[in-house]
């Protein structure tokens, strides 16, 4: 059954129980009736807004990078294929504030709040698509259902009135791969998953489907061997990698609106100080080590770390310490410049200084590997 046809049922049986209750004269039929809301048919596109927490690790032989990172993100989901705005299933972030700690096999220890390599998966994790509950829970308040896949169980249901629990081991049948089809592209190129479990709460759910607008939040866990798409951004010493991904979404706030307000929504620039990342009260405390973090990445004198870095002479004018040029000399660089005498050793002091770049980094490579770390 629809879901609109649903309400509208749901709302007639308590207006005519408010009737029967009341008695029938017109006099009370007034005085009992509730107000209902019904929502204007333009606005087709639901806006969600998500806190988002991040645990990342990237593990290699013998270098390891942890990320925390927090998140507020935002979803843009069409009711039908008729509206003529596409939207976004996937968290486009809105703000985010990362940590990294790095350490390897000889005892560095470091922090940061950037990091050139990107390994974690929770940008490719959507909101779940439109599913229906089985037939079993469709009949009574309370109750479970278990899918089982060939080995173990691959999909459980848990329903306890309006609310419903849905837990999903992704890789121990087909149908686990229904809910999250984002990561359809990683399973076709046969991605090396060693645990994907998914787990999604719906609340006020009427009906026989649960749908995106229902849900209030989900998690999920992530073992993988690589990284897909990103392999090429990944240094060699971290050739034989692993990547553990622990992600929370927490909704914060749904709204329908217009395909209109959602094109103004999607073409915003935002900025960091037009939002703000609003922790919602169901998310945990964090724990220790992450506030630690936290705390020594925010204690870290970023300013003074650049302005101790030796500038590079590469960058350097050629004139920087010594006099100025003559006329004589300026009048000879204006006259190479228009033959392209200056022009072309530019481009052959760009092809030898990029030659030289090359061969420190192959012999830095090479000396790395023979070593062993």
């Amino acid at each position: 059954m629809p879901r609109l046809a649903v309400e509208l049922a749901a709302a007639i049986m308590i207006c005519m129980s408010a009737i029967a209750k009341n008695g029938a004269s017109p006099k009370n039929r007034e005085s009992v009736l509730p107000q209902l809301m019904v929502e204007a048919n333009r606005n087709k596109v639901l806006h969600v807004l998500a806190y988002m927490r991040d645990y990342s690790e990237l593990c290699g032989n013998s270098d390891t990078v942890f990320l925390f990172r927090e998140k507020l993100v935002d979803y843009m989901i069409t009711a039908n294929k008729k509206v003529r705005f596409e939207g976004w299933t996937l968290p486009r972030t809105l703000l985010s504030r990362s940590y990294y700690r790095f350490t390897n096999a000889q005892g560095l220890d470091s922090v940061s709040d950037e990091c050139v390599w990107y390994f974690s998966w929770t940008d490719w994790m959507s909101l779940p698509p439109l599913r229906r509950l089985p037939e079993k829970l469709c009949k009574i308040k309370t109750g479970n259902d278990t899918l089982f896949g060939k080995y173990s169980p691959c999909v459980k249901w848990l329903k306890r009135d309006d609310r419903v629990k849905v837990e999903v081991n992704v890789l121990a049948c087909g149908e686990g791969r229904s809910w999250c089809p984002s990561f359809d592209c990683f399973f076709e190129k046969d991605m090396d998953f060693d645990k994907f479990r998914i787990e999604f709460d719906y609340d006020n759910v009427v009906g026989y489907e649960l749908s995106p607008s229902d849900v209030t939040g989900y998690r999920y866990e992530i073992e993988s061997y690589g990284r897909g798409h990103e392999l090429e951004r990944i240094p060699r010493d971290l050739n034989d990698k692993w990547v553990h991904t622990i992600g929370e979404v927490y909704i914060l706030d749904r709204e329908y609106i217009s395909p209109k307000e959602a094109r103004a929504w999607a073409s915003y620039k935002f900025e960091d100080e037009d939002v703000g990342i609003f922790e919602p009260a169901e998310a945990p405390p964090l724990s220790e080590a992450t506030v630690a973090l936290i705390r020594r990445v925010e204690e870290v004198d970023k300013k003074g770390i650049r302005l101790a870095l030796p500038p590079d002479e590469r960058l350097i004018s050629i004139y920087y310490g010594k006099r100025k040029p003559n006329i004589g000399e300026r009048a000879l660089s204006l006259f190479k410049t228009m033959l392209g005498v200056t022009q072309y050793k530019s481009r052959k002091n760009a092809r030898q200084g990029w030659a030289r770049f090359k061969q420190e980094q192959l012999k830095k490579n090479r000396e790395r590997n023979s070593t062993g770390n």
